[in-house]
């Protein structure tokens, strides 16, 4: 048994400045580490926080309004993550299981702070009963990357996207922001592959509704002002 000192700790996975760039999912180095916690070395969870912290900061803050927050939200997932290692599924990829837990924790938060947005308001999917292809998004359609220019301009977008139901923020977060494919957003937020893409472009509808309205009523109070 390996000695207790050497056991990984909760605060020894706080979520530190990062040491570099966070290098791409590998599923065999992440399974490698994983076994090595899981026998007690303290330094290989540290590596598995040390590869995922800023992009899992990266999906929490673009869900939730405020850094202390989504530090705050990414810790707790490590920690879940920490007191489950021991029952990880080899089948699946770390890297879906932390943005599974991170997604919703971050639904969890956003749920909290206010009313659910009936999604009969937002209109329903065709085909809930997944008895048909979905077409494909319509690119004409501005989406949230391509607004990404300058800070001011990020942080107009993560706002704009706050505005909308937490099921569809996430799903615009995780494809638009991080450039998941819907295949693991799928695993991420427990949903088929059809419901997945049907939030996407449903999402970046509303995103662009939203985006409009807040580009008309900036520049109305301009003219009033001028």
């Amino acid at each position: 048994m390996p000695d207790e000192q050497t056991q990984p700790t909760p605060e020894s996975t706080a979520l530190a400045p990062d040491t570099g760039t966070v290098a791409p999912s590998n599923a065999r180095e992440d399974a490698e580490l994983i076994r090595a916690a899981q026998r007690g070395e303290s330094d290989a969870f540290e590596a598995l926080v040390r590869r995922y912290q800023r992009r899992a900061y990266r999906v929490a803050r673009n869900m939730v309004p405020a850094d202390e927050d989504a530090q705050d939200l990414v810790q707790e997932a490590f920690l879940r993550v920490f007191r489950n290692l021991e029952r990880f599924n080899f089948q699946h990829e770390f890297q879906t299981w932390l943005f599974r837990i991170v997604t919703n924790l971050c639904i969890d938060y956003l749920r909290k702070r206010r009313p659910t947005v009936s999604t009969a308001q937002l209109g329903r999917a065709p085909g809930s009963d997944e008895d048909g292809e979905l077409a494909l998004p319509d690119h004409s359609i501005d989406q949230p990357s391509d607004r990404l220019e300058s800070e001011e301009t990020a942080a107009a977008v993560r706002d704009c996207i706050a505005s909308l139901a937490p099921h569809f923020q996430s799903v615009l977060v995780l494809r638009e922001l991080e450039g998941l494919p819907c295949t693991e957003i799928a695993g991420i937020v427990g949903a088929t592959h059809v419901t997945v893409r049907w939030r996407l472009h449903r999402g970046r509808k509303l995103f662009q509704d939203e985006w409009e309205r807040r580009q008309r009523a900036e520049d109305n109070r301009e003219e009033q002002e001028s």
